[in-house]
């Protein structure tokens, strides 16, 4: 039998994955993969231009696996790359006017996803446990 935090573990790591292909069957009319979607999101909720290599750390991939999404979501019209004032190595990302708009069809379902998932649970247990995560977070940021 496994301990709680086993259970912990593996519900917190399979609720994630299906809160996301849930995201993804219902964002299926975009023609984005999971990938395309998350950097456009990502990207849009950045208050400064993001490198590609932050992109890639708030993602949770190698940096390589970004320049190939994002490589694609240029050539999409979504994304452009500009330089850095401060660094020539560093490549900023920005949406395009037409990757703004795939971000709002994004956070419109999500938002939708979210109101349909959560909207029975007791907004004091919510508040807990978002607490709890959010010190979890915390706890692996700090990790050497």
């Amino acid at each position: 039998m496994s301990s709680i935090e086993e259970r912990f573990s593996a519900a917190l790591h399979n609720s994630a994955r299906a809160w996301r292909l849930a995201i993804d069957r219902r964002l299926k009319h975009l023609n984005l993969s999971q990938a395309s979607w998350m950097a456009i999101a990502l990207t849009a909720k950045e208050t400064e231009p993001p490198s590609q290599t932050r992109l890639a750390a708030r993602a949770g991939v190698e940096d390589p696996t970004m320049v190939s999404t994002v490589d694609r979501l240029v050539k999409a019209g979504y994304m452009v790359r500009t330089p850095s004032a401060t660094d020539r190595r560093v490549k900023l990302l920005s949406l395009t006017p037409a990757g703004q708009d795939v971000y709002e069809s994004v956070w419109k379902e999500a938002d939708a996803l979210r109101r349909e998932l959560l909207g029975n649970v007791d907004p004091e247990t919510l508040r807990t446990v978002t607490t709890f995560l959010e010190a979890i977070q915390a706890n692996i940021e700090s990790l050497p």
